[in-house]
């Protein structure tokens, strides 16, 4: 037996609504295709964007030009007799007992008021510390000056920093191996004496130059 699918019109579907299913809406307008005739990024810029930094950092730099040996000689023999100090009593307490060298210092200590070890302690810090206070001797060239460093009479050590627009002009005396330096107040600095005279010149004459400071050279005399 054949059965005949029911329809609205039957007497089965009166009183009900019926809706018919809506057309779905076509997508060809909302995707959008690799057709697109929009420019990309890639092509305004180049194959790669490129993004550029508002500024731009410089580096900071430092040079600095350390005391001649000449002026280190002096702690360097404080040094080595610290340490010839410190080298004896090691020996006279690590060797024998009947030696001399050992009666003279570990025996001799009981009657000292301060003991071998903790005057060879002294010594040797104190040679330290000078041979560090001399090595702050110099001079160091920074981007934003000059700063120099002297050791007075008291052996209390000195900075003085000047910055590039306090200095009008440089002064190389080539006879003595320093710089003068010409202060916008119309003084003078002269700077102190360094193991590399020559290198120390040649890198302030470069930086003069950049900032467009007047250098005078002092030639040696003919003889």
């Amino acid at each position: 037996m054949r059965v005949r699918p029911r329809r609205p019109g039957d007497a089965c579907f009166e009183g009900m609504n019926v809706t018919t299913p809506t057309e779905r809406p076509h997508l060809a307008g909302i995707i959008e295709t690799a057709d697109d005739d929009r420019p990309s990024i890639t092509e305004v810029n180049g194959t790669v964007a490129r993004f550029e930094m508002a500024y731009s950092t410089v580096a900071p730099t430092r040079r600095a030009f350390g005391p001649p040996t000449w002026v280190m000689l002096p702690s360097l023999v404080y040094v080595g007799f610290a340490f010839a100090v410190l080298a004896t009593v090691v020996m006279a307490h690590t060797g024998s007992s009947n030696s001399a060298l050992y009666r003279w210092v570990v025996e001799g200590d009981r009657g000292r008021p301060l003991g071998s070890v903790p005057l060879t302690a002294i010594i040797v810090v104190s040679a330290l510390a000078t041979l560090i206070r001399s090595r702050m001797r110099g001079v160091i060239v920074t981007h934003d000056g000059v700063e120099s460093r002297t050791i007075l009479a008291m052996g209390i050590p000195q900075i003085k920093k000047l910055a590039w627009p306090q200095i009008d002009r440089m002064v190389i005396d080539d006879q003595n191996d320093s710089v003068i330096l010409e202060l916008w107040n119309g003084g003078y600095e002269r700077l102190p004496a360094v193991k590399d005279a020559a290198g120390l010149a040649r890198h302030l004459e470069e930086i003069a130059a950049s900032k467009k400071k007047q250098v005078t050279h002092l030639a040696k005399p003919r003889g």
